[in-house]
């Protein structure tokens, strides 16, 4: 039986809020039946502790496990607190700011690439990339290995103005030497999904891995142009990985791409000499 993976990212708690897209996503979650559910940040507006609460509360009530990692508009906007308790608030509801989740099938790690003196662009130090590898080291074989956090580190070519990840290429090839099988961020408001080999030119023994940036689910912006409301889901099979994504069309989630990524050194294919 393939195990499903359900990534949602910026809900933004604390702007525009719709019961509507709530309940369809419940009854999606009833249909798909995640093993887990990713929340890559920006889960409130201004990381105020009302906002929290009702971002804690929706995410719970989703019924699902659930793996949540803070973004940047999840830390206090305002000084000192920005800078003398960041994730008090964070904290609070979700006990760490990188989890673990972990079963025969999937294997995940949660990086905290907020840094507060920084409001959009992120970071991920020495420390954090020796413990993910570690952790990745330490997974059940067979387990597609997993790490989520907000910063990306692809982009969408519409949404080039928003910085990735500090030291991009090294986090990248560090997570994916560590093992990582497919890397999950937000950030940035839009789908982007792309495998190593696609955009870093290298060597045919290089790693693979797959990179995907989720659209958000909220939508703190109505007003700016092309600004998508959506989510992946990832389906794990013993050679390849699937992932859908859905996208809010009003009154439900629509279907609108299906894409098929190798796991492992090998490709799916290739054509014959």
């Amino acid at each position: 039986m393939a195990v499903r993976l359900l990534h949602i990212s910026d809900l933004h708690v604390g702007t525009s809020e719709e019961p509507l897209v709530e309940r369809a996503l419940g009854a999606l979650i009833g249909r798909v039946r995640p093993e887990l559910i990713v929340a890559s940040g920006d889960l409130t507006h201004r990381g105020r502790p009302g906002e929290h609460d009702r971002a804690a509360a929706f995410l719970k009530r989703l019924g699902r496990p659930l793996l949540v990692v803070p973004g940047n508009h999840d830390i206090p906007w305002a000084f000192p607190a920005r800078f003398t308790h960041p994730f008090r608030e964070f904290e609070r509801r979700w006990e760490t700011t990188e989890p673990v989740h972990s079963s025969e099938a999937l294997f995940v790690v949660g990086l905290n690439s907020v840094r507060p003196w920084r409001h959009q662009s992120g970071g991920v130090r020495s420390g954090q990339l020796q413990r993910a590898a570690g952790l990745l080291a330490g997974a059940p074989d067979g387990a597609l290995r997993v790490v989520a956090l907000h910063h990306h580190l692809i982009g969408a070519p519409w949404r080039s103005r928003k910085k990735p990840v500090a030291r991009r290429s090294h986090v990248l090839a560090s997570l994916v030497d560590a093992g990582a099988e497919l890397i999950l961020a937000g950030h940035i408001h839009q789908a982007a999904v792309s495998e190593r080999h696609e955009f870093e030119v290298a060597p045919g023994n290089l790693r693979g891995a797959t990179v995907s940036i989720a659209p958000g689910l909220g939508q703190p912006r109505p007003d700016r142009r092309g600004e998508a409301r959506g989510l992946h889901v990832y389906e794990v099979h013993g050679r390849e990985l699937i992932i859908e994504t859905y996208v809010w069309r009003e009154a439900d989630w629509g279907l609108t791409g299906i894409r098929r990524f190798p796991r492992g050194p090998e490709p799916l294919e290739t054509e014959p000499a």
